[in-house]
């Protein structure tokens, strides 16, 4: 009886891993990382085994990069730029992520028009700040603020690190040099006046600003851990094991920083995951940075899978919270505990709340580690959406822009590690 019993539990869990046109079941999110097998899931092609992927997420990417509402412009015969359109400006967040775009296109042409326009007019030089990156810069690289964002030099080096494996350091820029000197740069910055590691050194925590007032608390949507585990493997800065222990506690951190009922998470926070609870309290509800953490948790369980009941557990409790919303009419603004914000934060010279495709794009892209049916859902609608003028006629080229072609890699496999050629 118990053999009876086993073959038929045996038997209905092999038909529940079959969807109806036979290829695996959707929710069964994967049990092992990239780091591990070399290995990425196409989810979008699980849900539709119709869709050309590649077509898809190429034309996205040629759309953000070289459409009529690009984001990407050269200057010169040698430098180009990323900007935020809707907020007139050059900023390393995005300048970070056009680098990434770029070596994960194997588009070495864009990234190094990039990386030295960064450099020309972004990179201090010398000083306190030597080595980091000025946040805001106006188009003609005039600087709009001298101090850096932490986001910006985490993607920084990282993108260089997968210039390096991928190209090499022999064309013209030694990638892993410029990388290292970030790394260190950084960490001679203890004890100076108006500048500070950009990873917290007590904490082993990313920062918001590297300096005294943005070094007491941290970011959410900064904390992606996969890149300190590339750091540890191939940055060769000597600081293998800290990075490693920084993936973790930054693991670590996010359970405490996420609403354990509705999975949302405060735009700031301090560093044992609380809110900041101060005057600029715009802070502790979950907003436009965000949005970024289902699609920053679906990276690390892809690459990683070092945290995979929590992430699992993560990507049902938002998407549950979200679908409670109306799959079709969530808006982009809540208080953590799922409330309505008495405050909506702008984007730009735009002022409401939307049902944006910049958090339809990364609740999609969460669904690699959901494990319930409405993870199909999230996914579908995602593939449903486009990224045109809102019905206010607010667009934002730049931000959902980017989260949407991030999701779409991260959902189609083609966002990955990019190991030593």
């Amino acid at each position: 009886m118990k053999t009876l019993i086993c073959a038929v539990l045996v038997a209905m869990v092999t038909m529940s891993c079959v969807s109806q046109n036979g290829n695996s079941d959707v929710t069964v999110s994967w049990s092992k990382g990239a780091f591990e097998t070399g290995k990425y899931r196409n989810l979008l092609k699980e849900v539709d085994p119709s869709l050309d992927t590649d077509h898809l997420v190429d034309s996205v990417f040629n759309e953000l990069f070289f459409g009529k509402d690009r984001v990407y412009f050269e200057v010169g015969d040698s430098m180009g730029y990323v900007s935020d359109i809707k907020n007139h400006d050059v900023r390393t967040e995005g300048m970070s992520y056009g680098l990434m775009t770029a070596v994960q296109f194997d588009r070495k042409d864009i990234f190094d028009r990039l990386w030295r326009w960064a450099k020309k007019y972004m990179q201090h030089q010398e000083g306190e700040r030597k080595g980091y990156f000025a946040w805001s810069c106006k188009t003609d690289g005039v600087r709009n603020a001298e101090g850096p964002a932490s986001d910006g030099e985490l993607y920084f080096v990282t993108s260089l690190i997968f210039a390096s494996n991928r190209w090499g350091n022999e064309t013209g820029i030694n990638y892993l040099a410029e990388a290292q000197n970030i790394l260190n740069c950084s960490m001679e910055k203890v004890d100076c006046q108006h500048s500070a590691p950009f990873i917290n050194l007590e904490h082993k925590l990313i920062t918001f600003t590297p300096d005294r007032w943005g070094g007491r608390m941290t970011d959410p949507s900064y904390h992606v851990p996969a890149f300190y585990e590339v750091w540890a493997k191939w940055a060769e800065d000597g600081r293998s094991e800290f990075w490693t222990e920084c993936a973790k506690l930054s693991r670590e951190y996010l359970h405490k920083a996420i609403n354990d009922s509705t999975g949302l998470n405060p735009d700031y926070s301090n560093y044992d995951g609380s809110l900041i609870n101060s005057k600029w309290t715009i802070g502790d509800a979950f907003r436009y940075d965000s949005w970024r953490v289902p699609m920053n948790i679906a990276l690390d369980y892809s690459w990683s899978c070092a945290d995979r009941e929590w992430q699992q557990s993560y990507g049902n409790k938002i998407q549950d919270f979200f679908y409670s919303q109306g799959l079709k009419t969530f808006v982009d603004q809540y208080n953590v505990d799922g409330t309505p914000v008495d405050n909506i934060l702008a984007g730009g010279e735009h002022k409401a709340l939307l049902h944006s495709i910049g958090l339809v794009s990364t609740l999609g892209a969460v669904s690699l580690c959901a494990t319930h049916e409405k993870s199909v859902e999230f996914v579908q609608h995602l593939l449903e959406s486009k990224h045109v003028p809102y019905e206010d006629g607010y667009f934002d080229a730049y931000y959902d822009g980017f989260l949407h072609l991030f999701s779409l890699m991260h959902l189609s496999g083609r966002y990955r590690i990019i190991e030593k050629q």
